[in-house]
């Protein structure tokens, strides 16, 4: 076997192992929150003033598992960003792996506070509205299964793309992205950025207008961000040439 061949089979191999590694993360902590999804499910409830109702027996133990893998994959995230930094860290210049090590506990914090803004911000107004729209005129009924359906559309895509500025700033530090490549194509990404929330939100235009207007904002704090990073990494460039 050739060394390139090799050196292909070992990147394999940390691979698999990253990838075990995670895995064993996610079912350790899907465990522990299927273990308390009782406690969980009833504290994302409280605020409700009617019952919720179930079709099938089914129906409960895939609420319960919704809810845990959510919350699993919360606790999770950490420990899959430290495992996608450890399998490109000898790839990157000590500089880099310095730089791009703070990623790590910044992506639990924009993880959970996509997670918060969603359920905190979003979905009240947005539930709010749509109570209102049918008020007087349907009696309203919640089955449990639509309204976590609903609950995780309104909170799980933004705790992934609340990582965003993140994604762009270590794509940034690493020479794949720049701030004007991503002004240059901003059209692109906005027309990007409608159809995804689109696809994510319920259908009504208020659930729209707060998916897209928050995802705008954040890309354009991109590509501030991406701005700053840029310049340092041309800055480092620079002094390692010199």
């Amino acid at each position: 076997m050739n060394q390139e061949n090799m050196e292909i089979v070992d990147h394999l191999d940390e691979l698999r192992k990253r990838i075990i590694i995670i895995l064993a993360t996610f079912i350790a902590a899907f465990i522990t929150a299927f273990i308390f999804v009782q406690d969980i499910y009833d504290w994302l409830t409280k605020d409700l003033e009617m019952p919720l109702a179930v079709l099938g027996p089914l129906d409960i133990i895939l609420i319960y598992f919704s809810i845990a893998a959510v919350v699993s994959l919360a606790l999770a995230v950490p420990v899959i960003v430290l495992q996608i930094w450890l399998f490109v860290k000898p790839g990157l210049t000590p500089e880099e792996q310095k730089a791009s090590l703070m990623y790590i506990p910044a992506s639990f914090v924009l993880f959970a506070g996509g997670l918060a803004f969603g359920y905190f911000i979003v979905i009240p107004i947005v539930l709010d509205f749509l109570l209102n729209l049918g008020a007087g005129t349907f009696e309203t009924m919640f089955t449990a299964d639509r309204y976590f359906q609903f609950v995780l559309r309104m909170t799980v895509p933004f705790s992934i793309l609340f990582e965003m500025p993140l994604v762009v700033m270590f794509l940034t530090s690493i020479g794949v992205i720049t701030p004007h490549g991503m002004h240059k194509n901003r059209k692109y990404a906005y027309f990007a950025i409608v159809i995804v929330s689109v696809l994510v939100s319920p259908p009504d235009f208020l659930s729209d207008v707060l998916v897209i207007v928050p995802l705008i904002f954040l890309y354009e704090a991109s590509i501030s961000l991406s701005r700053i990073v840029y310049k340092k990494r041309m800055r480092r460039l620079r002094e390692s040439s010199d």
